[in-house]
């Protein structure tokens, strides 16, 4: 059940929101699990038992590894805890993500072994990627000195409260902890919950669902143009950001309506002037785990020599490529990122920037190709595409300059280019807040106009749900 479905939008969040509302607050916990349960179950049958199953054993020896450090005496068997938790949290995930790659590329480079090694092919669980990092921050917390959950229920929760579930924000039990009981509902959190909500659904319906169509028409084709090669990884990069920022206005605002905090995913990443920026701006929940949970235990930047600062960086991003996926090209994008943010760090880059200018702005425009070629590499499927594709980005393909497929795309696009690049970027949110701040009665009737587009938008996007727009969440592929 997506968020921008007519089932979750008339029949699933307005029932789980006004039974929220009727129920003692004592209860409504238990109400919003069994709701969070029933919608992964709905779109996840098959692999419901394995959530639950995830659930129950974290819950339980979670506990018990509270209990070994407690006692102070039994080190190394709380240490063999923590590390059959980690396997047992990280062997699912390798199995339905990455063993169908593994045996396919060992059978393609050994042919010999084709009649030993069958070729698997596991069905990717929905949101395992997003609940098992929750479930291994959780048991790294706890081993850190963190209490243990006592009640079953509330622990739950945390993995598989619906508006984060399917594609984050990752949270972390610590800051969702207090939340649980101290939480308040006010009239101007559920009123601000709503405007994200619209805003994130706006985002999804007029922008990233309409982008697709040009992306598409672009990595679909046999062959393109150049100009069509550099539209399509465009239309792509926009694309991906309105969907995937979109679900976390959409899951922000859920939050709100229900009295929780979660945490910001996205903040106009492609304002950034270096990668270094771009990864504090984009996907700030993942990059914070992996900083937290993998980059400070290495040593971080803190170690002596270059050389080791160099190896924890390329191993966080090799990690945060292969958390995307097993193709090569997510490696490959993972380390483009890595090599990049190495250089910028080495060279005292962002510093250097803060003094010139003309070069911060020639700059950020080598970011926006960075960012928009890793993407490409996301989009292509498997590497000789990608490779066919990025020789068509610069005529090295035999390709022509422009063809019809891009003078029909340009056109038909062109508006919703405009708007994307537009939401992009802070413009609209620097001309609220100028605005705002001339006084309060401006800031009211910001606010109100604000409200009154998102408003009249989601009319319009309810509109092409109902005629049946082409819908998908492209990050729930990974």
């Amino acid at each position: 059940m997506s968020f921008s479905s007519l089932e979750f939008l008339f029949f699933f969040f307005p029932a789980v929101l006004a039974v929220n509302y009727i129920l003692p607050a004592r209860i409504r916990n238990y109400w919003l699990l069994a709701a969070s349960l029933f919608f992964y179950a709905w779109g996840e049958s098959t692999f419901f038992l394995l959530l639950v199953s995830s659930i129950l054993v974290n819950y339980s020896l979670g506990l018990l590894l509270e209990r070994l450090g407690r006692s102070g005496k039994k080190h190394g068997i709380r240490k063999g805890m923590f590390i059959l938790l980690l396997l047992l949290n990280f062997t699912p995930l390798f199995l339905f993500k990455y063993l169908n790659a593994i045996t396919g590329a060992v059978r393609s480079v050994v042919p010999a072994w084709q009649g030993v090694i069958p070729q698997t092919s596991f069905i990717l669980p929905l949101a395992i990627s997003f609940y098992t990092f929750q479930s291994i921050s959780y048991i790294i917390d706890i081993y850190r000195g963190m209490p243990a959950e006592k009640n079953p229920f509330k622990y739950a929760l945390f993995i598989c409260f619906f508006p984060q579930l399917l594609q984050g924000p990752i949270l972390r039990y610590g800051d969702f902890r207090p939340q649980l009981e101290g939480r308040k509902i006010s009239a101007d959190g559920f009123s601000e919950g709503i405007l994200r909500f619209l805003t994130g659904f706006n985002q999804k319906m007029l922008l990233a669902n309409i982008l697709s169509e040009a992306a598409n028409a672009a990595f679909d084709a046999a062959e393109i143009s150049v100009a069509m090669a550099w539209l399509g990884m465009a239309a792509y990069s926009l694309q991906l950001y309105f969907d995937f920022a979109g679900y976390s206005d959409m899951a922000v605002g859920l939050g709100k309506m229900f009295g929780f905090s979660l945490a910001e995913n996205f903040d106009f990443p492609y304002a950034s002037g270096t990668v270094t920026e771009f990864w504090r701006r984009w996907h700030i929940t993942l990059g914070a785990w992996f900083r937290d949970y993998l980059y400070f235990p290495l040593g971080g930047s803190r170690v002596k020599s270059k050389f080791h600062i160099v190896l924890n960086l390329l191993i966080v991003w090799l990690a945060t490529g292969i958390w995307h996926g097993a193709d090569l090209t997510f490696i490959l994008w993972g380390l483009l990122h890595g090599v990049i943010i190495v250089l910028e760090k080495l060279t005292n880059l962002p510093k250097r920037l803060e003094t010139n200018r003309t070069i911060r702005l020639l700059y950020h425009g080598v970011v926006l190709f960075i960012a928009m070629f890793g993407w490409m590499l996301f989009r292509a499927d498997g590497m000789p595409r990608a490779i066919r594709y990025a020789a068509s980005l610069f005529k090295l393909a035999g390709n022509p300059w422009r063809d019809s497929l891009f003078k029909f795309n340009s056109r038909e696009y062109i508006v919703t280019f405009f708007f994307a690049v537009i939401g992009a970027f802070p413009l609209c949110r620097e001309l609220r807040l100028r605005l705002s701040a001339m006084g309060n009665s401006a800031a009211a009737q910001v606010r109100l106009v604000w409200y009154l587009v998102q408003l009249i938008l989601a009319v319009i996007s309810v509109s092409s749900l109902v005629m049946g727009s082409h819908n998908p969440f492209w990050y729930t592929n990974f």
